[in-house]
């Protein structure tokens, strides 16, 4: 890459898509820059040397003027996915910001990746939205290319990985009759290479192209093939009239890691045959000499990356809806009132490093180390009432990075061998955070330093934090216990390792 290279700007860079695509465009040869609310959590990707981070929010006027000074393409992935109430009004006016600093900043291009959407007016408010954003921007002075994708396929998208769960947790299952509808799916490696190569595209060029793979399946037969790809029986499912799509994304959410919030918009949109009209995009981004990615070849690849641990980036990188995004105060009295903190400290007769490994290995599979029903109680009263829960497990099974989705929690902060901090984003009357930390003892064994910290939002805030206190003592200090002995434990075996 040299100076002259031309600057592209990827939004939504922390997100499923956008985390995939900076390294693409960078080995491509492009300079690269991109926006990002919580610049905290680009710093744990392998790429974050090799771009410029602007620190803001594409809601913000003065933000994107920042962040497209200079920039010749950039790239628009910000969708509010299980936004809310409101969430297409947001949308609708983020990408009409964009669309207008982008032509004020005199980019050559815009590039979108939107949905797959028949030609009806009848659409789901998630593909509805979709549509919107894509008229809004095509619409604007800045030449255009949208690329419309139906379900996307790949290790740790939200599409993939709810079919995954559904299919390998239900041998028996009753779905939807819109079960038998018509999908194209493609390959998370076709939709980065249509992305890439959308820079190149003439400039006369502005419009929208479909993209999708060369199966035409339905999602039936989806789960028929993901079943046999994955060495599993047959699945045996039946379709019934009754099961609407928000019934069905309760459903989803209650099998799968995807909260109904997220499964919504997803399971709305298969009400719609969703199938490549033309091909267009061939004459611009010709097909790689080996073809297009097959269904089952694209879910073995998947299931390879998952089974070797190497997850790219996933549909949890996104924030949960609701969930607060705001640091670790470091004022005590920030916001005009006092931090309630449970704060635990105890010698582990363990060195540091195996201290650490426990800490980073918490959540997920290894659980909390602490009182087993008491968090599965909780974690089912927050997707109850549409938090995540304990089901989004984690990224990697040993390592964390600022960003990472943990159960309910979200990775803050990581200093390697030191600290821990992870935020709350189940349903809470306030804002909650978790710190793990080995820090220097008196002696040559190291302190196990704990803090819970809860920042109470009114009265119900206060009323909240008071009534759980007593049970600090059994979850808090149950876990800094058994934290402690697993250290303990995993130093004695690296011990009788070492021997043999």
């Amino acid at each position: 890459m040299t100076s002259d290279a031309s600057l592209v700007l990827v939004t939504g860079a922390t997100g499923y898509i956008g985390g995939r695509l900076v390294p693409e465009l960078l080995a491509a040869g492009y300079r690269v820059r991109v926006l990002a609310r919580h610049p905290e959590r680009v710093a744990g990707r392998g790429w974050a040397d090799a771009v410029d981070v602007v620190a803001g929010d594409a809601a913000s006027r003065a933000d994107l003027r920042r962040a497209l000074d200079g920039v010749d393409v950039a790239y628009y992935l910000v969708h509010a996915l299980g936004g809310g109430a409101g969430y297409a009004d947001r949308d609708r006016d983020t990408a009409r910001a964009f669309a207008a600093e982008a032509a004020a900043a005199g980019l050559r291009r815009v590039v979108y990746l939107g949905g797959l959407y028949p030609d009806t007016d009848h659409l789901s408010p998630h593909l509805r939205s979709r549509r919107e954003v894509e008229e809004v921007l095509l619409a604007g002075d800045v030449p255009t290319v949208v690329l419309r994708a139906a379900v996307i396929l790949g290790s740790g998208s939200a599409s993939f990985e709810m079919m995954r769960y559904l299919t390998e947790r239900l041998p028996v299952m009753v779905a939807p009759r819109w079960i038998d509808n018509r999908i194209q799916p493609i390959a998370v490696r076709d939709v980065l290479r249509y992305l890439v190569g959308a820079a190149t595209i003439p400039d006369d060029v502005s419009r929208g192209f479909d993209i999708g793979g060369p199966d035409v399946l339905t999602y039936r037969r989806m789960m028929q093939r993901y079943a046999a790809v994955a060495g599993l029986r047959p699945r045996v499912i039946g379709a019934v009239p009754v099961l609407t799509p928000g019934l069905a994304s309760l459903w989803v959410g209650l099998v799968t890691p995807v909260p109904p919030a997220i499964a919504r918009p997803l399971v709305g949109s298969l009400v719609h045959e969703v199938v490549a009209r033309d091909r267009d995009i061939a004459a611009y981004v010709p097909d790689p000499p080996e073809g297009l990615v097959g269904f089952d070849d694209a879910v073995a690849l998947a299931l390879a990356r998952v089974r070797d641990l190497d997850v790219r980036t996933s549909w949890t990188s996104a924030s949960t809806r609701g969930a607060p995004s705001d640091p670790l105060p470091d004022d005590p009295d920030w916001a005009g009132g006092s931090l309630l903190v449970d704060d635990r400290s105890r010698e582990v007769d363990a060195p540091p490093a195996s201290l650490w490994s426990v800490i980073e290995g918490i959540g997920g599979a290894h659980g909390w180390y602490s009182w087993r029903l008491g968090w599965l109680a909780r974690g089912v009263l927050d997707r109850l009432f549409g938090g995540p829960g304990l089901r989004r497990g984690r990224r990697h099974p040993h390592r964390l990075e600022p960003g990472d989705a943990l159960d309910w929690w979200r990775v803050e902060k990581v200093v390697p061998g030191r600290l821990l901090r992870l935020r709350a984003e189940m349903r809470l009357p306030g804002l909650a955070w978790l710190e793990l930390a080995v820090e220097e003892g008196p002696g040559t064994r190291p302190v196990f330093r704990q803090r819970a910290i809860f920042s109470p939002r009114g009265l119900p805030g206060q009323l909240y934090w008071w009534s759980i206190s007593p049970f600090h003592g059994i979850v808090f200090g149950g876990m800094q216990r058994n934290i402690a002995r697993a250290a303990e434990e995993h130093a004695a075996a690296e011990t009788v390792e070492d021997a043999q």
